[in-house]
């Protein structure tokens, strides 16, 4: 099946013309799909549907690169190609500094300069998202790292005091970690640590966040989401670990159980520092408790 392409421009007979040029590519082929309007164009960016986007610059009221610029805050990853109707304006700078992988005039577009383009934006959005996972994923567990937690932390600690809505933070300790290394081998250590985060990361909502915070300590981020339901999370990551035996090796098989602390914001921490605090103290609460086991920081 072909992969496709976006291309948001006002001007039908552009739509006509970029099929056409489509038509004629010497390589691979893709489907192109066409918005007329900011506002459409931005929704089906925000799809996730499309391998690389075409703009133009003049969009009606609103130009391409403010939607450049929305798209990119909303967390859009699709590689932009801008086109524009003349280089005179500088328009091509900006749009590079808003996100734009290249840019085009329209009047010089051929089949081959634009194949050539999206070839070029989709190979350097590929090389630019692993530098980007590399920044931003523990490699071991392939979860967010310690890096991205201390972010995601505060821009939602903005959103809570903004929207006035509930977030839970649960930190999970693999419950005699220091153990497995010593008897199994560090090797073995590793394939408990990815199998804890598999597991831990599968019992959140796609709009959560799992990461690794440090060592065998793992957090998961909650938007939305009270006290009850970070406790409610925290006992079902316990239990999911629980459940079956983590298989090392085809003759190693290896219970392994994880503590849990959960706290939320506003209720149990009024800054997202305060929140982490509360969630470590819960934890060590559960580990103190005999571990295997999730603690509230109102039950501590």
């Amino acid at each position: 099946m072909p992969r496709k392409i976006l291309l948001i421009d006002d001007d039908r007979l552009q739509f006509h013309l970029t099929k056409a040029n489509f038509g004629k590519f010497q390589g691979e082929h893709y489907e192109l799909d066409w918005a007329s309007t900011y506002e459409q164009g931005m929704e089906m960016l925000m799809s996730g549907n499309y391998v690389a986007c075409l703009l133009d610059f003049q969009l009606g009221e609103r130009d391409g690169l403010q939607l450049i610029r929305e798209a990119v805050a909303s967390g859009s990853r699709t590689p932009i190609v801008f086109l524009t109707a003349e280089t005179a304006e500088r328009v091509d700078l900006a749009a590079m500094e808003a996100g734009a992988l290249d840019y085009l005039v329209k009047g010089e577009i051929t089949p081959r300069t634009l194949e050539r383009s999206l070839r070029y934006a989709l190979k350097l959005g590929d090389t630019l998202e692993a530098l980007r996972r590399l920044a931003t994923r523990d490699q071991l567990t392939g979860l967010l790292n310690r890096r991205e937690f201390e972010r995601i932390l505060t821009e939602e600690e903005e959103r809570v005091r903004r929207f006035k809505h509930s977030l839970g933070l649960v930190m999970i300790d693999i419950d005699h970690f220091k153990a497995v290394n010593d008897t199994h081998g560090h090797t073995a250590g590793d394939v408990v640590l990815r199998e804890v985060a598999r597991r831990a990361a599968a019992q959140v909502r796609t709009v959560d966040r799992a990461l690794r915070y440090g060592g065998e300590e793992l957090a998961l981020i909650l938007v939305q989401t009270d006290r009850a339901g970070a406790l409610d999370l925290a006992r079902r990551v316990c239990q999911a670990i629980e459940r079956e035996p983590v298989i090392v090796t085809d003759t190693l098989a290896l219970n392994i159980t994880v503590s849990a602390g959960a706290a939320s914001m506003p209720q149990d921490a009024d800054s997202g520092m305060k929140l982490l605090n509360a969630a470590d103290k819960a934890l060590y609460a559960a580990k103190g408790r005999g571990r295997n086991q999730a603690v509230g920081f109102s039950d501590i």
